[in-house]
């Protein structure tokens, strides 16, 4: 042990040249004093005749004899297992003579080594050599520190250089594997970015730039650096048990570092190949669930076309009875794959697990009370996507209808977003629901005098409406008389239309060619209501009306009073 931890320099070499000679020269001469004085060999060395004895072997050296049994182990047995224990000692060098030590009980006197028993020896060993089983004991033990002595420092001077000798090639080994793959990712590098420099464009989402070409060369680069580092730190970390492993004194510190990475690799592959079964189970379920989701999709697709006609069943429900049935397929699959998920069982899962429910049930009553009106509205068929409809006091086309929001864009191209609960409390009213039937009837009203006959004006307002466009010939325009007021007569024109999305630029052409055909038949209109006082003042219609005979009067808007005295 005195050489174990030397230093090997010049100086030191020489004095373990020296110590080695002396142990030489010291065990020639003790071997020829056992040849000459046969009577200094120990009396339990000396098999006795009759008797047959096992040598207990320690390096070349028999340390001592073994020749009855104890239990059931034979004489041979105990001589072969005191010696393997010796040697597997040596084998690892863990033998320390220094902690060599005797325990005595009344059966035997056990020599340990730490905590580990190298032989017992019985009052039958000590009989059959007429001596005290503690006197026969120690001379054990000093037999076995006489051997070590002798033949330890010369196989530890060997083992030592071996030992220094593969350190140097390890050292060696890591800086040229350090130096490749400081080089190789060097290459690497250059290589990706004359290979495929082009792909570097940044990255984009539509007009946002969220990384340039430039900085994402800078980030290819600091990837490969910090992947380099890595690979070089684990390679060294890798190195240092085999480096300590050299050595006994630092084994135990190889063994610590080892485990260190394969402890949690074990963990990790032991935990997977455990988790093989409820793994196997959560795929089969997600596999039935996919499929059968897939399967309810294409039904849908099919009912959505028209290719399908389920009675009592409309189309636009397809979709959304599609996305309700995914959402409850998909919550029952992962009702039945929570058991087997992992860590499912634990306090802290379950903690999150109720917590997050908390927080759904308190933040989204009104998002429930909303979904829960979108599915009301589908179901009901109150409008579709393009109709024109008015919810509350909004007109516009419908554009979106989600679970949680209807978006409704006007004619003045505003997008309005209502929530669903608040189109179920409200009225709604659908301008397209009749376009591809009779037709939307769109309908104006105006004042007529009672001086002017009715046929007459039922005869021009339809005469009007059938010049609009997108007013439908079939069914015919009619007139209601709504009203008979003090001073005029309310008609009301009603007229088909199948573009009620139109119904803004359809109302706008119906006044201008009402306007039109009354002023040509000299027929005032009296709405809004109108005054005038009809003693020679000019008429409201336009000069070029009128034939070139009429006289017009120049005294324009003069009352009886303002009129000069003859």
């Amino acid at each position: 042990m005195i050489f174990k931890f030397l230093p090997i320099s010049k100086q030191n070499f020489n004095l373990i040249l020296i110590i080695c000679c002396f142990f030489t020269f010291s065990s020639n001469l003790s071997a020829q004093q056992k040849t000459v004085k046969l009577d200094t060999i120990p009396s339990d060395s000396i098999p006795i005749i009759g008797v047959k004895k096992y040598p207990v072997v320690f390096f070349t050296d028999t340390l001592f004899y073994i020749s009855s049994k104890l239990g059931p182990f034979s004489a041979a047995e105990r001589a072969s297992n005191q010696s393997n224990k010796l040697a597997l000692l040596i084998e690892n060098d863990a033998l320390d003579t220094a902690i060599l030590t005797l325990y005595e009980d009344n059966l035997s006197v056990e020599i340990i080594h730490g905590e580990q028993i190298i032989s017992s020896i019985t009052q039958n060993d000590a009989e059959a050599l007429g001596k005290d089983k503690a006197q026969l004991a120690k001379e054990y033990i000093a037999a076995i520190k006489s051997s070590y002595t002798r033949h330890y420092g010369e196989k530890n001077l060997i083992k030592n250089l071996t030992r220094t000798g593969i350190l140097l090639g390890i050292f060696i080994v890591l800086y040229f594997l350090v130096k490749f793959i400081n080089k190789g990712f060097n290459k690497l590098i250059d290589f990706i970015l004359r290979k495929w420099h082009r792909y570097f464009k940044g990255v984009k989402i539509k007009n946002f730039e969220i990384l340039s070409a430039a900085r994402e060369e800078k980030l290819f680069f600091l990837i490969m650096r910090v992947l380099k580092i890595f690979m070089i730190i684990l390679l060294l970390y890798l190195s240092l048990p085999i480096i300590f492993s050299i050595f006994p004194a630092t084994k135990g510190l190889a063994t610590t570092l080892l485990d260190y990475i394969t402890s949690p690799v074990k963990s990790i592959v032991l935990g997977f190949i455990g988790y093989l079964d409820e793994l196997f189970m959560i795929m089969v379920v997600v596999v039935i669930t996919y499929y059968f989701v897939k399967a309810i999709n294409i039904v849908s697709k099919e009912v959505e076309s028209g290719n399908l006609s389920i009675p009592g069943f409309y189309p636009e429900w397809a979709k959304p009875t599609f996305n309700l049935f995914k959402i409850i397929i998909i919550a029952f699959s992962f009702i039945v794959i929570f058991p087997y998920l992992p860590g499912s069982d634990s306090p802290a899962f379950q903690g999150v697990s109720v917590f997050l429910g908390l927080l759904i049930s308190l933040g989204s009553s009104s998002a429930i009370s909303n979904i829960i009106a979108g599915l009301v509205i589908i179901y009901m068929r109150a409008f579709k996507l393009g109709d024109r409809v008015k919810i509350g006091d909004t007109v516009g086309d419908v554009i979106e209808k989600t679970m949680l929001v209807t978006r409704l864009r006007t004619i003045k191209n505003e997008e309005v977003t209502i929530p669903n609960a608040a189109i179920l409390a409200g009225k709604t009213i659908n301008y397209s629901a009749e376009a591809n039937g009779p037709g939307l009837i769109l309908h104006s009203t105006v004042t007529i005098g009672y001086d002017v006959p009715w046929r007459e004006v039922h005869k021009l307002l339809i005469g009007a409406a059938l010049k609009t466009d997108r007013i439908l010939k079939e069914p015919v325009p009619f007139v209601l008389q709504t009203s008979l007021d003090d001073f005029y007569v309310s008609y009301q024109i009603n007229a088909y239309t199948n573009a009620p999305e139109k119904a803004a630029v359809i109302y706008s052409d119906l006044h201008s060619f009402i306007q039109d055909a009354f002023t040509e038949a000299e027929v005032e209109i009296m709405s809004p209501h109108y005054r005038a006082e009809r003693d020679g003042n000019q008429l409201t219609i336009p000069p070029s009306y009128l034939p070139e005979d009429k006289i017009v009067p120049s005294d324009k808007g003069a009352s009886k009073a303002e009129k000069p005295k003859e």
